[in-house]
């Protein structure tokens, strides 16, 4: 599926081709939550990074954020890339050198229309906030940390890979 997006003021708009579209996965960890969900959670989806297209780099920038184990007293910095529009602040993708194959847009700066998921992974719960709830839906799936069920694997047992 051709995928378009854009930030909100429009200084920055993206394409990518995604072979698993379905916004199913929503993380609730501290570092998405403050930095793109509103609703105490962000949604991510895959795209192929060999066919990302950019109009507008030059108003990105990349956030990498602090991580702090449990037994560390000092942080260190997350090699995942989050970017945004450096004008509006808008959430566009995530990329991550552990899976250079892949871009992960935020759903949320996606423009074409995206398929409702038959189901939710909710993920990263240990994180959530206590004023966020997690919608009951029948057949979820919820996570202390992460699925062991990969994206593309989510969609193939679902029948939705295209």
């Amino acid at each position: 599926m051709q995928l378009e997006g854009s930030c909100h003021c429009g200084a920055v708009s993206f394409s990518l081709t995604s072979a698993h579209p379905y916004p199913y996965q929503r993380c609730y960890c501290s570092i998405c939550r403050k930095t793109q969900g509103g609703g105490g959670y962000s949604v991510n989806i895959a795209g192929d990074a060999a066919s990302l297209k950019v109009r507008g780099r030059k108003s990105i920038a990349i956030y990498h954020a602090r991580l702090k184990d449990d037994g560390d007293k000092r942080a260190h910095r997350s090699t995942a890339e989050r970017h945004f529009c450096s004008v509006c602040g808008s959430g566009l993708w995530l990329f991550s050198p552990e899976w250079p194959e892949l871009i992960h847009p935020f759903a949320s700066a996606i423009d074409t229309a995206l398929p409702v998921p038959p189901e939710y992974t909710h993920v990263m719960l240990g994180s959530k906030a206590p004023w966020v709830e997690v919608p009951p839906h029948a057949g979820d799936r919820q996570c202390e940390i992460w699925p062991e069920e990969s994206i593309a694997q989510w969609h193939e047992r679902l029948g939705l890979a295209r």
